[in-house]
């Protein structure tokens, strides 16, 4: 008798505990689904494996479906960390935000792979990212050109890193155009100055183009301002010089006719003095 009353407080005791302990499971539940703070369904999500989440991002990716695409690459980066589908699913996350206009986040992306592999296979392509979302935000020349900098740096970077990559050829022409928004910037800029007959600061302006960028389509009219600002300040045998490197490339150029006829009004013609920076500037023009 006195055992079975023992049995029967032992039995009591354990449900006692049960009831006790699904309580407090449902709480937890409650205090979970009533906090706004914290999602219920995270500690019941599956993680998918990497190659399919990677696969299902380039099925999406093929169907135009950006958005999605996107984040089933950044899945894998995130639920499959340094795996080798995790390397190539930031490279894919990068071009997916690049197709996205998401520019910033291409550049991120892109230059965070590049720090983790710079001798990757596909390092190559994540510069050319950079480079090509930098290109896509450069404004007009009357605009600051801090981007147009910024692509020349990126697609310099392709050019010299990796010669071999086919991203070359189409980096160095993305570069050139880059390069002549910088000069057409300065060219805006000089002619500012000269308007308003500050011809020192106008000269410098076109130097400027003509040094640092001899093969823009700028370099034609910066030689021709030179030999106007040149002529308005007196200093003639840089004015002719000017003309004179001005007409050897340009020949047929309506700029040359105009700083020919400049010249004439005081007896002068183009002559090139040998010692002139104008002269060691003009032997790396695309026509020397």
């Amino acid at each position: 008798m006195v055992t079975s009353v023992k049995g029967g407080r032992g039995r009591a005791f354990r449900v006692a505990l049960i009831v006790a302990g699904l309580a407090g499971v449902s709480s937890v539940v409650s205090g979970c689904q009533s906090d706004p703070d914290i999602d219920i369904t995270n500690y019941a999500q599956t993680v998918e494996p990497a190659d399919v989440l990677y696969n299902q991002g380039l099925a999406n990716l093929q169907a135009g479906q950006l958005a999605e695409a996107g984040r089933k690459f950044d899945a894998v980066d995130k639920q499959h960390p340094y795996s080798e589908f995790a390397r190539k699913a930031m490279v894919m996350s990068a071009f997916t935000n690049y197709r996205q206009g998401q520019y910033s986040e291409a550049i991120n992306t892109a230059s965070r792979y590049l720090s983790l592999y710079p001798n990757d296979d596909d390092a190559a392509y994540a510069q050319y990212i950079v480079g090509l979302s930098y290109y896509r935000q450069i404004p007009e020349v009357t605009r600051d050109q801090r981007t147009s900098a910024r692509a020349i740096a990126a697609f310099t970077e392709v050019i010299e890193r990796y010669p071999d990559s086919e991203y070359v050829e189409d980096s160095q022409a993305k570069l050139r155009y880059a390069r002549d928004q910088l000069a057409g910037k300065e060219m805006q800029v000089g002619r500012y100055y000269q308007e308003r007959k500050e011809y020192v600061a106008a000269a410098n302006r076109y130097r400027l183009v003509v040094e640092q960028y001899p093969n823009t389509r700028q370099v034609e009219e910066a030689l021709a301002r030179l030999v106007e600002t040149y002529y308005a300040m007196g200093l003639e045998s840089e004015a002719q010089t000017a003309a004179a490197v001005l007409g050897h490339n340009y020949p047929d150029s309506q700029w040359y006719a105009d700083s020919y006829k400049l010249l004439k009004t005081r007896g002068l013609e183009p002559r090139e003095n040998k010692g002139s920076w104008i002269s060691r500037a003009g032997a790396a023009l695309v026509g020397s």
